[in-house]
């Protein structure tokens, strides 16, 4: 597990975040678009608010998307929690030559699309998410 660093802006978003929601952040990754909060076990209801007020509000406030995500100390809750709303039949954690992959098993062809993405974009970003708390070498899509 890498160490997470945070600097001062993601430490404003995340008091931002916390201070508008009463919910508490794990973690916080602003990207170009994008403003992805990680958030506490139990939390991602608060998080989002009723009918995603909170989530419309920060968007608005940081003129980006807001995404929040569940942690879970689970890596198949954690990995269902990423890739939410997107369902899979299955999720297999495997030992191969030494790598720890992770398989995730889709419910039909259009949801294999979206989960992998153009140029597998969208398979690396959720990979990089689960990286940062789970010790994982690769995440797949069968």
């Amino acid at each position: 597990m890498n160490k997470i660093k945070l600097n001062t802006d993601v430490l404003k978003l995340i008091v931002l975040f916390e201070s508008l929601t009463h919910s508490k952040v794990k973690d916080c990754i602003p990207e170009e678009k994008l403003i992805t909060y990680i958030v506490e076990e139990n939390e991602a209801g608060k998080a989002i608010g009723k009918n995603g007020i909170n989530v419309k509000r920060l968007g608005n406030m940081a003129k980006k998307n807001i995404r929040i995500i569940e942690y879970s100390s689970d890596l198949k809750q954690y990995t269902k929690n990423v890739i939410y709303p997107l369902k899979v039949s299955g999720i297999e954690e495997e030992e191969v030559e030494g790598k720890k992959i992770v398989t995730l098993t889709p419910i039909d062809s259009k949801t294999r699309g979206y989960l992998i993405g153009r140029a597998a974009e969208n398979l690396r970003g959720y990979e990089a998410l689960i990286k940062r708390y789970f010790e994982i070498d690769e995440l797949k899509v069968v």
